[in-house]
């Protein structure tokens, strides 16, 4: 296959896939959030996005990225360095919560517009932008593993399959970027998270620990929305 052949694939617009294909992949994302054994294997997915929107943050702003850790229990650490306050700190701090939700809004945006296989190559490119800054074995193998999938159903998923996985990844980040947010705060009403970002930001700006959940969960709760206006709209 000849690269403009390649272009042509991911940059076309493909096919309005029906509405139960739709609605039938928003239930398998809550499927995958909802019982608490698979969300403990499923939330990976999550952190990967949560550390990636930290690492893009301090990238964007000029803090020096050291690495990103996704560790087995679903957590993870993403390290950079330069000035230990001031507003590259606090953006970098403030990505994290918001980063899966706001991938999900672009996602969507992405499907509105039918732009299936470029959302996928898109993917694809941000997990190896991330892969080159992993530093542990089981980040590795998430991301890898998380890569490789988009890159078989992109590469050989017809175009029904396509739009099922991008369909279901999208809703599964819209719904899932609510689901942190309220166990952060959980943990830190039991005194769980002392140095959670929202503890972190407090410290940096001042403002209340509560009310930076707040913002994360009014972030991800409008995305949700707005997302899933747009998934719903284009079956019309």
């Amino acid at each position: 296959m000849e690269i403009a052949d390649v272009w042509q694939r991911v940059a076309g617009v493909q096919p309005e896939p029906p509405g139960w294909l739709v609605l039938t992949t928003a239930a398998l994302a809550l499927l995958a959030i909802l019982p608490a054994p698979v969300w403990r294997v499923t939330r990976t997915v999550v952190t990967i996005a949560h550390e990636g929107g930290h690492g893009v943050a301090a990238l964007m702003t000029r803090r020096r990225l050291s690495g990103i850790r996704l560790h087995s229990d679903t957590s993870g650490l993403t390290i950079s360095s330069g000035r230990p306050t001031g507003p590259g700190m606090i953006l970098t701090a403030a990505a994290g919560y918001v980063a899966p939700s706001l991938l999900g809004l672009g996602g969507a945006a992405l499907l509105a517009d039918g732009r299936i296989t470029a959302l996928l190559w898109i993917s694809i490119l941000l997990l190896a932008g991330m892969l080159v800054m992993i530093r542990n074995a089981f980040g590795l193998l998430a991301v890898v593993l998380t890569g490789a999938l988009f890159l078989v159903v992109s590469w050989y998923g017809g175009s029904q399959v396509q739009a099922a996985f991008a369909y279901l990844g999208v809703w599964f980040l819209l719904l899932a970027g609510v689901r942190p947010v309220v166990e952060l705060q959980a943990k830190r009403r039991s005194g769980g998270a002392p140095d959670s970002d929202a503890d972190q930001l407090s410290r940096l700006t001042g403002v209340s620990a509560v009310l930076w959940v707040a913002l994360f969960l009014v972030v991800s709760l409008s995305c949700l929305l707005g997302g899933a206006s747009w998934l719903l709209h284009w079956k019309h």
